[in-house]
């Protein structure tokens, strides 16, 4: 398990970040979001989405739980803080093998139906603007990813 830590100073910064990441994945991807609240984790999937060719304004799925967008690959964006004292399964086999791209914000409370393979992404909030992204691969092909990503 490989980790690497990255500095964004600015908002754009970390939407062009996850801008790189969205070409170096496939589909069936499982990324995992951690931070506290206003870290940036939306900011962050924004960015994935954007490159990944998503037209659609990207929110949080606070609300919904899971929102879903097309785009060259479909983004499937779930916020499963609601589910933190839930042992409700809703489908996520479907998502994590399915044909599109699924980012998990507040993953720990579904860790039993996360998939052994994902990039966990856990972004802290440094200050006004700055965020430090902390990247850690589980398997094989996101050890891949996250070199090309350091390049």
């Amino acid at each position: 398990m490989s980790t690497h830590i990255i500095k964004a100073s600015t908002e754009e910064e970390t939407k062009h970040l996850a801008e790189k990441l969205a070409v170096l994945l496939k589909p069936g991807d499982v990324i995992t979001l951690e931070g506290d609240l206003g870290a940036g984790k939306t900011t962050f999937t924004k960015g994935l989405a954007e490159g990944l060719g998503v037209k659609r304004s990207v929110s949080s799925p606070t609300f919904t739980i899971i929102k879903e967008y097309e785009g060259e690959l479909p983004l499937y964006h779930m916020d499963v803080y609601r589910l933190e004292y839930s042992d409700e399964d809703i489908g996520f086999d479907e998502y994590f093998n399915g044909n599109g791209i699924s980012v998990v914000e507040w993953a720990t409370f579904i860790e039993d139906y996360l998939p052994d393979e994902r990039l966990n992404i856990n972004i802290s909030y440094i200050d006004e603007q700055s965020r430090e992204l902390k990247f850690q691969a589980v398997g094989t092909h996101f050890e891949w990813v996250l070199n090309e990503l350091k390049r």
